[in-house]
């Protein structure tokens, strides 16, 4: 049981739904732990220390945050059939985070944003912090949805070059990661993105074969299940340690990791390991027993203290 991989998610989470994909890609069964969407959430940050981003993944006591380096573990522990053909496709999956994603949220809370609860609202503004404004949203989503559309032309040329899929013959993670954004608009407005892919049928096509993948064999599990496996695991063997990582820290000195865009927290603990890919902490808490929590490098800050 504690090699099980255990999602922490929400069902309308966009980057949950990269790693539930990933999942089918594997043809894994998994644990689905349902978490709320806005804070507080007192079965999650436990496990992460504090982090509050969704989703995360549970493998018994070790917690990955962040899809990077929840995809990496994914692919490492269960590399068939294949999901990464090298550096390339962890890019694309850096531009579907980033630059496509923040052109996706002013694009659909510009249209919807009259309609979000004010906990919603609050929930976000501390999460990013700074205001959650809809005014501002409604008037960038016009602009930005030109922005959008050449994004997703992007996937339209790369299938009209490359074939069925964006990287090589069979599905990987540019795939997955590509498609979070077109899947995140599809569910809440159909209608935007139907028009916004306009001319575009590889597309089209090419999303409803990404969504057969499915999300492999998900079991539903409770957050307390969840906290109960992590206190009766031990962690993990740490990935090797890098003696020139630029933090310049040894195992065993206490450091802190914190986003560099939004849902800044800092998780403290003792470092266990960096090298170029990610970095890991040991931490302890009275729910879980001492667990390692796992970020990637890229779009982290990690400092000693």
């Amino acid at each position: 049981m504690t090699d099980q991989p255990i999602l922490h998610h929400f069902d309308a989470s966009p980057f949950s739904e990269k790693v539930r994909l990933m999942f089918g890609l594997k043809g894994l069964t998994w644990g689905s732990v349902l978490i709320p969407s806005l804070m507080p959430k007192p079965d999650y940050t436990p496990l992460t220390g504090g982090y509050r981003r969704t989703p995360s993944l549970q493998i018994g006591a070790d917690v990955y945050c962040d899809t990077q380096v929840i995809l990496a573990e994914i692919e490492r522990r269960w590399p068939a059939p294949a999901a990464t053909h090298g550096g390339l496709d962890w890019a694309v999956n850096l531009w579907a985070d980033r630059l496509f994603f923040q052109t996706s949220v002013p694009v659909i809370f510009g249209e919807l944003g009259d309609q979000v609860e004010e906990a919603f609202i609050r929930d976000r503004e501390a999460l990013s912090g700074r205001p959650f404004d809809v005014a501002a949203m409604k008037a960038a989503a016009g602009p930005l949805s030109g922005q959008w559309r050449a994004h997703a032309g992007w996937i339209e040329d790369q299938l009209a070059a490359g074939g069925y899929w964006l990287a090589g013959p069979a599905p990987g993670l540019a795939d997955l990661a590509a498609y979070m954004n077109v899947w995140f608009l599809a569910r809440n407005l159909p209608a935007r993105l139907a028009a916004l892919t306009r001319g575009m049928p590889r597309l089209a096509e090419w999303s409803g074969r990404v969504a057969a993948i499915g999300h492999g064999d998900p079991r539903a599990m409770t957050g307390a299940d969840a906290l109960a496996i992590a206190l009766a695991a031990e962690p993990a063997a740490a990935p090797p340690h890098d003696d020139a990582d630029p933090l310049g820290l040894s195992p065993g000195a206490p450091v802190t990791v914190m986003a560099d865009d939004y849902g800044r927290d800092p998780v403290r603990g003792q470092l266990v390991s960096a090298s170029r890919h990610r970095i890991v902490l040991s931490r302890e808490d009275p729910a879980v027993g001492r667990v390692h929590v796992h970020f990637p490098r890229t779009g982290y800050l990690a400092f000693g203290g």
